[in-house]
């Protein structure tokens, strides 16, 4: 077997077209006729020398100098006898004369922090049992699906035995960290308990400080080993999609840890970031940014977007900062950066051209055209765009006094001028409760029962509103603090009324969601949506529709603690109407206004009144709740659907 990059392989690296650079760099677990040995290879094109160093050289550079093979700079050695586990790093002779020791680019495995070294590890091996999953991603259309995605974070989602772990990096702090194995058997029933579709997991690549949750990077192909080595997450993702939940990570294409050890002036001069001074650094997060433009550095993150989906199995990706990509100050103002939307082009082309079914979502907070339009439209590409707009405006809307919202009426239906424009996905993110902005629970005011009932009031109207949804960890049960990042959650507090009721209140949402069409088949058609009342700012009710291609809904929102009896709202049929979710049942913590009392779930109907009201053809009467969120179906459409299960069931 061949132990060099072919000239073919070489000449694709270095135009920014060989889109599985990791089958020829890093760390090969090679057998030749002579026995087994490991073939290096690294890109480090202003070097002088480069050295395999190692507990097999005793970390010194003379020993196993590696040969420049060609003249943009690739560096290759083979050295027999080496095996899995062997730690190892690039010794670098740097263009000014210096020494640098960095971990492999292309390592596919780390020692666990605070130790820098890459480890040879073999990816081979892992028997997957996913095959119904991904034949069934083959023909999905997401488009048309319900999308509930639920964020999360390996270090302080659940701890063992360790209430609190401190920022000292001991034995103690790693061992109070579920493993990939040990949070399959915890997270996966939890998840489908919620009805989430899928898991979003922040950033598992190999990363030095636990602080920064992954988004500054050192070894992009190295998922962690906080929390177990390779085969172990493939096993948490395999575990997921026999489950019947797609997996997402987090991506930080756009920058990186300016870590010695790690891409940072890999060969002592601009290597992976930008060669200007101008735009090489990122102030803000103290990175540095990656030259997009580099034919070479292309190929290194277009080809880690596919060594994630093909290795590990991974759904898709949330793409961390686009807006930083897109933007740039090379003068000291900002400016499109064409480099970065060649390559985010370039990037979800071979993403969608080798694996179709992946998920790859912007989180970009501009207002850049055509996010998700194709690429042969002028478009980035993207299937989905983070929706930061409504984000911002729903949270600032909710922080308002409730007598108050009538002046703040705008920020929430601004969003239906544009729900359209783009396919977005609404996120209650990780970023909206940390940093002393508050829990999602605790940014609402008034009393705890009018926390509550907001908190309730905010989800009813995010999983009615037109998009995909996002929800961080925490945010099911009411955290009432703000994320702590270095502690778990608090499940303790499942023990209190308030937030097991709010915990039923989320399942039974998201079990309603997931099942009722209108509210996903037509995400991003604009039939799939229309107003009732959008003008009745004086009491902050707002009243629409959902559509579906058989069925519709009709969602009633009160923002004030005001009740309504009697409260009209025009229909679009004459059928009679059954009340399917309340936010004020009592079983949520609600105060119980409700339309039919105790017996409605079974036999109550709320009959329409033959007259027109609100551009409709007729009207019902209601009791509209405190706070609080109702969902109405027509009986005839619902009878039908009852009746065709039943049907089917006979059958």
């Amino acid at each position: 077997m061949k132990t060099k990059p072919d000239d073919y392989q070489v000449h694709l690296f270095h135009d920014g077209t060989y889109f599985r650079s990791y089958e020829i760099f890093g760390a090969q677990l090679i057998t030749t006729d002579a026995g087994q040995g490991v073939a290096f290879t690294v890109w480090a094109p202003q070097a002088q020398k480069v050295s395999v160093v190692g507990d097999f050289n005793d970390w010194k550079g003379h020993q196993h100098g590696m040969e420049k093979i060609n003249a943009e700079g690739i560096w290759h050695l083979f050295i027999p006898h080496l095996q899995t586990g062997d730690c190892y790093k690039y010794e670098i002779l740097t263009c000014d004369g210096q020494k640098r020791l960095k971990a492999d680019p292309y390592g596919t495995y780390a020692e666990i922090r605070p130790q820098t070294a890459s480890v040879v590890y073999s990816l081979e091996g892992y028997k997957w049992k996913d095959n119904k999953w991904k034949r069934e991603q083959k023909n999905k259309n997401w488009q048309q699906a319900p999308l509930n995605i639920y964020e999360f974070n390996m270090g302080s989602w659940k701890k063992k035995g360790i209430k609190v772990a401190t920022e000292k990096y001991d034995e103690s702090d790693i061992h109070s960290f579920y493993t990939y194995r040990e949070i399959a058997e915890v997270l996966i029933p939890y998840l489908k308990a919620h009805k989430f579709t899928h898991v979003e997991v922040m950033p598992l690549v190999e990363h030095p400080y636990d602080r920064s949750w992954g988004y500054q990077g050192t070894g992009y192909y190295s998922v962690t080993s906080r929390y177990g080595n390779p085969h172990d997450f493939m096993y948490l993702v395999d575990q997921c999609h026999q489950a019947g939940i797609g997996v997402l990570i987090d991506w930080v294409p756009g920058h990186f840890c300016k870590d010695d050890h790690g891409l940072y002036l890999f060969d002592g001069a601009p290597t992976y970031e930008y060669r200007h001074a101008s735009v090489r650094e990122n102030p803000t997060w103290g990175t540095a940014n990656f030259d997009l433009g580099r034919k070479e550095v292309q190929s290194f993150l277009i080809s880690n977007a596919l060594f994630w989906l093909e290795y590990f199995h991974i759904d898709g990706f949330r793409i961390d900062a686009v807006a930083n990509m897109l933007y740039w100050e090379p003068h000291g103002h900002p400016e499109k950066n064409e480099l970065a939307v060649h390559f985010l082009q370039k990037l979800n082309e071979a993403i969608h051209l080798h694996y179709p079914e992946a998920l790859v979502c912007a989180e970009d907070s501009t207002d850049w055209p055509g996010v998700t339009a194709s690429v042969a439209g002028g478009g980035l590409g993207f299937d989905y765009k983070w929706n930061m707009g409504w984000m911002n405006d729903v949270l600032s809307y909710m922080e308002a006094s409730p007598y108050d919202r009538k002046y703040h009426h705008h920020k929430m239906t601004f969003s239906m001028l544009y729900a359209f424009s783009e396919k977005y996905i609404l996120p209650l993110s990780h970023d909206e409760v940390v940093h002393g902005k508050k829990s999602l629970l605790n940014k609402m005011p008034g009393d705890d029962w009018q926390k509550f009932a907001q908190l309730r009031l905010l989800y009813g109207y995010m999983y009615t509103h037109p998009g995909k949804k996002l929800l961080f960890m925490g945010g099911e049960f009411g955290q009432f603090d703000e994320w702590k990042d270095m502690e778990q959650l608090d499940w303790m507090i499942l023990e209190y009324d308030k937030h097991a009721q709010m915990n039923t209140f989320t399942k039974d949402l998201f079990a309603f969601y997931k099942r009722s069409k209108p509210l996903y088949e037509r995400d991003h058609q604009p039939d799939g949506f229309s107003w009732i009342d959008v003008d009745n700012h004086e009491q902050s009710i707002f009243s629409f529709i959902r559509k579906a291609e058989d069925d519709y809904l009709v969602i009633v929102c009160n923002f004030t603690p005001e009740t309504y009896h009697h409260y009209k709202v025009g229909v679009p049929s004459h059928d009679r109407y059954r009340e399917i979710l309340n936010s004020d049942d009592i079983k949520y913590g609600g105060s119980g206004q409700i339309n039919g009392g105790s017996g409605r779930a079974d036999k109550y109907y709320l009959e329409t009144i033959d007259q027109q009201y609100h551009h409709q053809p007729c009207h019902l009467e209601l009791t509209v709740p405190p706070l609080g969120i109702l969902i109405l179906r027509p009986v005839k459409k619902l009878d039908k659907k009852v009746s065709r299960h039943v049907n089917e069931l006979k059958a």
